[in-house]
């Protein structure tokens, strides 16, 4: 059986990037033991690597009232129905690393509103999908469901900026064709 390309476009060799994107590349693969496709893919453009993984890193990894398994939780259900299979594969096995949970990025995945998450979950994923979906119809009565769960006004600017930034992520990722590593497959499953 012949190994499927990573993506429809070339992926450089690691040697002629520049430092900084080759450090970041190494970096991820010494913590996960490989280096995920979709770096190799963004590694052919670096200043478009750097500024992506700038604003990843500012909404996944900064300090708030959502968790991070709750920001790997609106990656996966926004990616869902945008059919991105690269998001809802690695961004689920983050998902199930970060809850400590094996089923729920398959749930969410699947069909967020059966998973088995607390009704503030089911708020914020609610306005998550549907910014993804139909920001054009989100409205005051979305922003007052997600404050009577608690949300901040600020919770509500992360949570649709992940869904925007996924939701461009997921373009780019399925028109590159790009395919989830095998190694995600079995990560944080037991």
């Amino acid at each position: 059986m012949t190994e499927l390309p990573i993506s429809r476009f070339s992926i450089p060799d690691l040697a002629d990037v520049p430092d900084d994107v080759r450090a970041r590349i190494l970096e991820v693969q010494e913590k996960s033991g490989f280096i995920p496709n979709v770096f190799l893919v963004l590694a052919r453009r670096p200043d478009e690597f750097r500024a992506f993984l700038a604003y990843h890193d500012a909404l996944m990894d900064k300090p708030g009232n959502l968790t991070k398994a709750e920001r790997e939780m609106i990656v996966v259900a926004t990616s869902s129905p945008n059919q991105c299979q690269y998001c809802v594969v690695a961004h689920g096995a983050i998902l199930r690393i970060r809850a400590k949970n094996p089923l729920i990025a398959d749930q969410i995945s699947s069909n967020y509103r059966k998973a088995d998450i607390t009704p503030r979950q089911r708020a914020m994923l609610d306005f998550a999908v549907k910014v993804s979906q139909a920001a054009y119809d989100v409205n005051d009565a979305d922003y007052a469901i997600l404050q009577q769960h608690g949300f901040t006004e600020e919770d509500a600017w992360d949570i649709a900026s992940i869904s925007g930034f996924f939701g461009f992520s997921n373009r780019i990722a399925n028109a590159a064709d790009i395919r989830p590593n095998a190694e995600f497959y079995g990560m944080g499953r037991g």
